[in-house]
């Protein structure tokens, strides 16, 4: 049987062969049905690039299209540690963004290893994986998954809070989870749960809301309850600068009558006063890693081995929001 050639993929799809050549090199110029139509009509075909020898190491990086603002800053880190990272080695790199499992599918057929970033779905990772090349994830994967992972200490990091604010002299401790849903922030909660078990005078209280509303109504609802937390661990630096502008707007000092902790240390941690404490999410070694982690792979091509989960390490970085629990918690609306 011959080769399939650009020209067949063309004449099948009625298109010119530059828009076939275009489309499946992940080039801008077509549409995203046209570019879909051309994967579709090679995979059919059957279809195999022959790619020169200094690209036959390339790896690709897809990253989720669907971002969340919270998500968009530390995104933005782990592809700049992965360029680094690509740049010190000579590793040619290709960026992609997409969430759709086919055209996913057709650059896993094109690279020597995949790094996929965000939550991809189900028909994409099995896609993927029959493809039979290396990939790393930088996103949550699911218990026991046989795929190699690189992430932070979310766990550790609510741990590191609660011995933080207890050693304050905070007995009265909120979790501001905001929206439910999210694996991270329940694994901030549960590691800042563990933390605080062992201490029977510690309270901790799990607030879940709409973020669009703020959370004061949360805090008041606990306030209804005769509960009044001295200290607050936001699961994003996002909730915690809403937290921080709407306790001042209800006259709180902070931190003297409330400490105010995020998680993420972004660029808003410092533009804020006072200038929020903060875990720090090691983005760029996180992209880093999951490079050097796909390339071992490869060069190990063929070689038995477990998946493997390397996490990050974060760090802890006091500022001016927290301090010690103060004498007498204060409660909304209540005149100073």
């Amino acid at each position: 049987m011959s080769r399939v050639t650009l020209q067949d993929i063309a004449t099948a799809t009625g298109l010119s062969k530059f828009a076939v050549s275009r489309s499946l090199a992940g080039k801008d110029g077509v549409s995203d049905a046209t570019r879909k139509k051309v994967e579709a009509s090679a995979i059919a075909l059957g279809y195999r690039r022959e790619k020169p020898p200094e690209e036959r190491r390339d790896i690709t990086v897809v990253f989720h299209d669907q971002v969340d603002s919270v998500s968009y800053e530390l995104r933005t880190m782990l592809q700049d540690g992965m360029q680094r990272e690509a740049q010190r080695l000579g590793q040619p790199v290709r960026l992609q963004w997409t969430h759709d499992a086919d055209r996913v599918q057709a650059m896993a057929r094109d690279s020597a290893g995949l790094i996929l970033v965000g939550p991809h779905e189900r028909k994409t990772l099995d896609l993927v994986k029959a493809a039979g090349i290396p990939v790393v994830r930088l996103g949550w994967v699911a218990p026991l998954e046989q795929a190699d992972h690189v992430g932070g200490t979310d766990h550790e990091a609510g741990m590191a809070v609660g011995e933080y604010l207890t050693a304050l002299g905070h007995r009265q401790i909120a979790f501001l989870q905001g929206e439910s849903g999210y694996r991270g922030r329940m694994e901030r909660y549960f590691g800042l749960r563990e933390y605080l078990e062992p201490h029977p005078d510690a309270e901790l209280h799990d607030l879940r809301f709409d973020e669009s509303g703020g959370f004061i109504p949360a805090l008041r609802a606990l306030h209804a309850e005769g509960i009044a937390p001295t200290a607050l661990f936001c699961a994003h630096d996002g909730l915690a600068l809403t937290a921080v502008s709407e306790l001042l707007g209800h006259g709180y000092r902070i931190p003297q009558d409330m400490s105010v902790v995020g998680f993420g240390d972004f660029s808003a941690a410092t533009q804020i006063s006072p200038q929020l404490t903060t875990i720090k999410v090691q983005g760029l070694e996180m992209g880093a890693a999951a490079l050097r982690l796909v390339l071992e792979r490869i060069e190990g091509e063929g070689l038995p081995a477990p998946a493997r989960r390397i996490l990050i390490a974060s760090t802890f970085i006091e500022r001016r929001s927290s301090g010690p629990a103060p004498k007498r918690a204060r409660r909304l609306d209540e005149k100073t």
